[in-house]
């Protein structure tokens, strides 16, 4: 049986197990994160996830908020993801009321969820090759994301927190200066991938530093709750988009990208093949918007009959999902948010066990969290 690093590390030289913290203040925490290391010498015996440092009550917060007043809450859960975790939250009342979105509403969500999913999966890509010290691959990264915030800017005026759909549709419709760059912006991104894929992807030093490290296997993901790319890197072609399809996407071609090791490489690949899915998508959404309305007709004051319900979309992370209780009143009595980059980091002490301080910075990155949603 072959040895693992630490294994021969150990039988070559001993050493006195040493504790290092690393965060909340550090560059490679993606955010106020810390982890305690157990340390033999520069390979991880043990870790610890610490968090809370950015706890903000979201959920008892939404108990004295009508329901459209938590709306701009849901933009600071996963803040680089901020759309999709409003279509998230309003189509979960819009479940408990049985509103019916109007057509053109449910398009303009699809297509500007799916820019959010690639303009998420773009910090992503260039923070992750930060993290491995290629400066120049997040600065492609981020070239290529500001061109989708001048894209929300025009038709919500907001470029991150967005709070564009409304309960029952969205509070804008697109406009022809919108789709003129957006269809600019659809022509151009393949090529800005493949420059990507030429610079980081294909690097040596790069697959060095991903290729066989944190793998993670699809029975530990499963046994993890671990969802999204993270679930389908290790293998497991899953999708709520395709597989329990929710809004319209049962109306979209796309395909499922999965990897075949589980590591680090492939969490990578499997979010740079999503991205090119949605841009699929929002090809097709933009060929068969129809007219009609943007705003279905709703009460003036929302308020649900007492009852409960629970809705997850396929997040830019994972499985996002609100579980909502209403009393007959104007504010919920509960809203418990299932956030994918809580349950997803909880793998994290497993995967990073055994290897060097160097890969537990590379594991993390790979994971893709975000501490607004870690924490709430």
């Amino acid at each position: 049986m072959e040895m693992s690093n630490i294994q021969v590390y150990k039988k070559n030289l001993k050493t006195q197990e040493i504790t290092l913290n690393m965060g909340p203040q550090h560059p490679s925490t993606h955010g106020v994160y810390r982890c305690i290391l157990t340390l033999d010498g520069e390979y991880v015996t043990h870790l610890e996830n610490v968090m809370g440092y950015l706890h903000r009550g979201m959920e008892k917060l939404a108990e004295d908020r009508t329901y459209t007043q938590f709306i701009p809450y849901t933009d600071r859960l996963d803040y680089l993801a901020a759309a999709l975790n409003n279509i998230g939250y309003v189509q979960t009342v819009e479940k408990l009321m049985d509103i019916e979105v109007p057509e053109r509403a449910e398009y303009i969500r699809v297509i500007v969820g799916e820019l959010q999913r690639i303009a998420s999966h773009l910090v992503y890509v260039g923070s992750y090759a930060l993290d491995v010290n290629g400066f120049t691959g997040w600065m492609y990264a981020f070239r290529d994301r500001e061109r989708i915030l001048d894209l929300f800017e025009m038709i919500t005026g907001s470029r991150m927190t967005l709070s564009f759909p409304r309960i029952g549709g969205v509070s804008h419709d697109i406009t022809d200066e919108f789709v003129e760059g957006l269809e600019k912006f659809i022509e151009d991104f393949p090529a800005c991938l493949d420059e990507f894929d030429g610079l980081v992807t294909g690097n040596e030093i790069f697959q060095a530093r991903t290729k066989g490290v944190g793998v993670l296997d699809v029975e530990t993901a499963i046994n993890y709750g671990i969802s999204g790319p993270n679930l389908r890197a290790s293998g497991y072609e899953f999708d709520l988009r395709k597989h329990d399809p929710y809004g319209i996407y049962d109306r979209f071609e796309f395909d499922i990208p999965t990897g075949e090791n589980g590591d680090s490489f492939d969490r990578f690949i499997v979010r740079m093949e999503e991205m090119r899915q949605s841009l699929r998508i929002i090809k097709q959404a933009l060929r068969d918007i129809p007219d009609g309305p943007i705003q279905a007709k709703v009460p003036k004051v929302i308020k649900p009959k007492a009852g409960e319900v629970y809705h997850q979309i396929e997040g830019a992370k994972g499985w996002l999902g609100y579980y909502l209780v209403s009393d007959g009143s104007t504010k919920p009595y509960r809203l418990h948010i299932h956030g994918p980059s809580f349950v997803n980091l909880g793998v994290f002490p497993e995967i990073a066990k055994g290897g060097n301080i160097q890969d537990a910075v590379v594991i993390l990155a790979s994971i893709d969290i975000v501490l607004g949603e870690v924490d709430r």
